[in-house]
């Protein structure tokens, strides 16, 4: 440790850091726009001069190190004239727009000059004007004379997004930052450049010209998508969300947002919404009142359980639904005398698992791993955030190995990799093992070869201390899914590894923690979806497009004596018989269970849309009007400690549940030949295939496909 003195205080930093780091642990704020916390250090927008004893000029705080007894001035007169010096010169060229500027209220320019600007310009020429550009459907850059040439952005693709899709051309007066690959901007965390720009120079195109700032109120939140858990601001006006931000949080998401989490919002406010209870009459849809559809829903569950008996009802329930939604799902269905129950709607592979499938280690040590095997996953699009993490520790060094069948761009090096067809993964995995089991000198669980390939792969696990194997969701959709498990245990004993499945859903290890499975004799999601069941319950999805089944799954529906959906948007309507409106994740109170574990409740930040009711409470309502013991909860924290108290009796519903650990002898390396099915970035749940913005991206629009090809 190095002490400083800064503006007569004693400050004391580790060696090798700048002054602006000081004073970031000092609580002294110095002005700046180019440096950001987790991006490299520019030094160009020379805002954080200072007055540094001894030194013959002021310097940038940002990049100039500590030394032993240094004295600084932050306020002095020598710094404040530096400071107001490079402030005249950055608003030389700044367009006098602050009224019809999205960033108004929350620029970092604007507020600078408040202290540190002139009341008047000294500059009389002409000032410079830079053409807009059209970079695709989420980002604004219409306005790019703001542009003061921090470089953020750039710095951000370069360093964290992993692509460089913006930089700066030209010169002097004449730079200016634009796309350097295309086009467009493409990258599955590009939104989060606007929350970097200082300026207005680059905004949210599907929030511009909505509302000010001040006009928002804040509420705090959890994405519903992928297995992150990203923490959100939600902003409301009027009842309407408008905008979504990140809620810092290092041990998840960091400061960052997957456009996936930013821009889905849009579809929360789409024509689609259902608004009102409907059932089919005489082949046309109908609005109805909640106590008719109710009943009707009530009535038909009582006279197939009469006619056909309780196994002939079961529910299909989306790890994308809030832990108490999928407790009372499975409540319901339990006290009808069913197990006919599943979450697992893109599985292949239905073994009983003797634990909980999550990501075995922390979110935030991906940051630090030294070493990764990747089996079955697309990480830059099935898990933007946790490629960040991966992408900053292959940074420092760390070496990933990965197995799939697609030869993905992850935007980072990668050290070894085998592109083999799905049916060849256990293989693969088996080699890796024989080759880990030559290098430890013990015996590998199957037969497999040491191939120079297989050795590749196992050297990113056999060196370093902070390993891990991660089992995507195509590892987890895998028809012999429980021989890759049980090798990659294998493989992470004899290493040091830790095991982990990436998971899918925002609450997919939730719907684990309640039991949102079959019981003994229960049917499976793929054994339901094949027809036979005379009652079937749809809670937040659409099998055509979320199930493994794909189009198969319409027409065995179709079947069904009674298929009843419970959605926000008017989905499954070809097959269903009753539409209950309920709230998306902005309009209930909630929990989900991330991949690490970690259990987050969130409220609902606006008030449910026309009819729309929580799903929780219709589920309760519903148990109630069927004569069902146990649905007397008052709120959704009563239902979120039910389910707590019922998995207590088994295990923690924390973070450490154990992964099912098979064993060596029923390890199976033949699988059945299919490609798993796992969901393209934004076809992953019906919110974000009904956001419109991100259905103009890029990686929408290449995975677009007619309805039996929704999945890629």
């Amino acid at each position: 440790m190095i002490e400083i003195e800064l503006d007569g205080k004693k400050v004391q930093v580790a060696e090798g850091s700048m002054v602006m780091h000081a004073a970031d642990k000092a609580g002294t704020y110095i002005p700046h726009f180019c440096y950001h916390k987790k991006l490299s250090i520019a030094a160009n927008c020379r805002m954080c001069l200072v007055d540094v004893e001894k030194a013959p000029k002021p310097m940038p705080a940002c990049a100039t190190p500590v030394t032993n007894g240094m004295i600084v001035r932050t306020r002095s007169d020598k710094a404040i004239k530096a400071q107001k010096s490079v402030m005249e010169f950055l608003l030389i060229n700044h367009p006098l727009d602050c009224p019809i500027c999205d960033q108004g209220g929350e620029c970092q320019l604007q507020d600078l000059a408040v202290g540190y600007g002139a009341s008047a310009s000294r500059y009389e020429e002409e000032k410079r004007v830079v053409l807009h550009k059209d970079v695709g459907p989420l980002i604004s850059m219409e306005e790019m004379s703001r542009c003061i040439h921090c470089t953020r952005c750039v710095r951000f693709g370069q360093e964290v997004g992993g692509v460089m899709e913006l930089g700066m051309i030209h010169r002097g007066e004449h730079s200016e930052i634009t796309t350097v690959l295309g086009d467009t901007v493409d990258s599955e965390v590009s939104g989060n450049m606007i929350d970097l720009c200082p300026v207005g120079a680059l905004t949210s195109k599907p929030f511009r010209y909505s509302a000010r700032p001040w006009e928002l109120s804040r509420r705090k939140s959890v994405s519903p998508h992928d297995s992150t858990g990203a923490n959100l601001i939600v902003q409301v006006k009027n009842n309407k969300v408008l905008r979504v931000l990140p809620l810092e949080n290092e041990d998840v998401n960091e400061c960052w947002l997957a456009d996936r989490d930013r821009f889905s919002y849009e579809a929360l406010n789409e024509d689609s919404r259902l608004t009102t209870p409907m059932l089919k009459q005489g082949g046309e849809w109908k609005s109805v009142d909640w106590q008719t559809a109710l009943e009707y829903v009530a009535n038909g569950l009582k006279n197939v359980r009469a006619e056909h008996g309780a196994k002939s009802i079961g529910a299909l329930v989306s790890p994308h639904s809030t832990v108490e939604e999928l407790f009372l799902a499975k409540q319901l269905v339990n006290a009808l005398g069913s197990e006919n129950i599943d979450h697992r709607l893109r599985h292949a592979q239905f073994a009983p698992a003797e634990g909980v499938r999550w990501l075995g280690t922390p979110i935030a040590s991906l940051s630090r791993l030294q070493g990764a095997l990747v089996v079955g996953s697309n990480l830059r699009k099935d898990h933007p955030l946790f490629a960040l993490r991966v992408r900053a520790a292959v940074r420092r060094g760390a070496r990933v190995a990965v197995i799939h069948d697609k030869d993905n761009d992850w935007a980072m090096p990668i050290a070894a990799q085998a592109i083999v067809p799905p049916a060849q993964w256990a293989q693969a995995l088996a080699d890796v093992a024989a080759a880990v089991g030559a290098a430890k000198g013990v015996q590998a669980p199957a037969q497999g070869t040491a191939t120079d390939a297989a050795k590749a792969l196992a050297a990113a696990l056999l060196s370093g201390e902070r390993k891990a194997i991660l089992l995507g969701n195509a590892a987890a959709h895998h028809a012999s899914a429980s021989a890759l498990l049980a090798l990659a245990n294998w493989i992470g004993a004899q290493t040091g590894a830790t095991v982990g499945y990436l998971t899918e859903a925002a609450n997919t290890v939730g719907a684990q923690l309640v039991g949102a499975v079959p019981g003994a004799g229960g049917l499976n999601a793929s054994q339901m979806l094949a027809g036979g069941l005379k009652a079937l319950i749809l809670l937040n999805n659409e099998p055509e497009f979320d199930s493994a089944a794909g189009s198969q799954a319409a027409a065995a529906l179709d079947r069904s004596e009674m298929v009843i959906t419970l959605s926000p948007f008017k989905a499954n309507m070809a097959f269903s018989d009753v539409l209950l409106p309920i709230s998306p994740w902005t309009e209930t109170p909630g929990s989900f269970v991330n991949a690490e574990g970690r259990v987050q409740g969130f409220h609902a930040v606006v008030k449910p849309l026309g009819e729309t009711r929580p799903g929780w409470k219709v589920l309760r309502v519903l148990g109630n009007m069927l004569g069902l013991s146990g649905f007397d909860y008052e709120s959704a924290q009563d239902v979120l400690a039910a389910a707590r108290g019922a998995q207590d009796a088994k295990e923690a519903f924390v973070q450490g549940s154990r992964l099912n650990n098979a064993t060596s002898a029923a390890i199976e390396l033949s699988g059945d030949g299919k490609a798993p099915v796992s969901a393209a970035i934004y076809q992953l749940d019906g919110i974000v295939r009904r956001a419109p913005a991100l259905q103009l991206t890029a990686d929408a629009l290449a995975t677009r496909a007619p309805k039996e090809g929704a999945l890629a």
